[in-house]
């Protein structure tokens, strides 16, 4: 037995990754295992030096060739340490995952998709904080090293040429997930929400509830990541129905007045307007109304039930990992649903 030179060339921790650092150490031994720059009966590093050399805790280590020795990849010999058991292993699909953020529901579609894809695939997992230069950067420089890359595209600026980036990977390669980019060319897979049309269907579902109210009030900060087609689908309904209406920049600037509902689009901002609402004499469901985006499990809860639409983050998640098990390049919508409450 021996071990490969460059050895820390070939196990890597990539500290702007959000997979977790021990999966990354399984995940690097299995791509080196697979292509070959480790073979049957290589020693491994000890867990001493492996958590020396990668600045990562023992136990991380530890869980990383305990995972491994799981999958009986790797095997150890008391008092010899590590090394390389079997090659023998099917690791069917190596992905490339790119969020703009990890809020709950992002979660909800992550942890989908992995299980749906099941343990025989690798996922490295990167967010970029809705910056375009740190989306670009990575992408770059992650280009060819995966069979698959899936993205969600949201930004605060510069998102008008995510598709010169995006165009960049192999379409075969590729999925885009939860907003459909515009100028991205080829045969590729897509998984998204229709904005636009999503939330004007889901408001006509409502008519009845808001029926009640004067004026449909939408909370949107000027410096958001938020889909402009949102306020397009707004705009059309308010227009259609004949409500009065008004776009929010600031909801903490914004007096709350009778018979008005607010959709809100963002978790802090719920967080504020509940804080002025509490300040008035208005029951919300009453004499005002609130429609949430995005459901999630507390929504239920607040004030008795918060009214949300919301897309079906889950089935996002378990269409995007079909498309990659099943080898499609097809355009899909995600069902949207509206979920009334008391708060409406």
């Amino acid at each position: 037995m021996m071990k490969p030179a460059g050895i820390f060339d070939i196990i890597r921790i990539d500290d702007f990754s959000a997979t977790p650092k021990y999966q990354q150490v399984v995940n690097s031994i299995l791509k080196a295992v697979e292509q070959n720059r480790l073979k049957q009966n290589d020693v491994l590093p000890s867990i001493n030096d492996l958590s020396f050399e990668l600045d990562i805790s023992r136990d991380t280590a530890e869980k990383g060739y305990r995972l491994l020795k799981k999958k009986g990849i790797v095997g150890s010999v008391p008092g010899k340490g590590y090394f390389i058991r079997s090659t023998a292993f099917e690791q069917t699909h190596n992905i490339c995952v790119l969020f703009n953020k990890l809020s709950t529901h992002k979660k909800i579609i992550y942890d989908s998709f992995a299980a749906a894809l099941g343990k025989n695939a690798a996922i490295d997992f990167y967010i970029y904080n809705n910056d375009f230069s740190v989306f670009r950067k990575l992408l770059n420089s992650k280009r060819g090293d995966y069979s698959y890359y899936v993205l969600i595209s949201h930004f605060l600026e510069g998102g008008e040429k995510a598709h010169e980036i995006i165009n960049n990977i192999s379409k075969e390669k590729l999925i885009v997930l939860d907003k459909y980019v515009q100028g991205v060319t080829g045969e590729f897979a897509a998984v998204y929400e229709n904005f636009e049309k999503d939330i004007f269907g889901a408001l006509e579902k409502a008519l009845p509830q808001l029926q009640k109210y004067q004026v449909l009030k939408i909370i949107f900060p000027s410096y958001s990541y938020f889909p402009g087609e949102i306020l397009k689908g707004f705009y059309s309904f308010c227009n259609e129905y004949a409500f009065d209406y008004k776009v929010v920049n600031d909801v903490a600037e914004e007096a709350i007045n009778e018979g008005d509902v607010y959709i809100n689009l963002m978790e802090d901002d719920l967080v504020v307007l509940l804080g002025k609402i509490q300040k008035t004499v208005f029951k919300v469901g009453e004499q005002v109304g609130i429609i949430s985006y995005n459901e999630t499990p507390w929504k239920q809860f607040i004030l008795n039930g918060i009214t949300t639409i919301s897309t079906d983050f889950k089935k996002m998640g378990q269409m995007a990992a079909g498309m990659i098990l099943d080898h499609e390049q097809k355009h899909v919508e995600v069902p949207f649903a509206l979920t009334l409450r008391k708060s409406l």
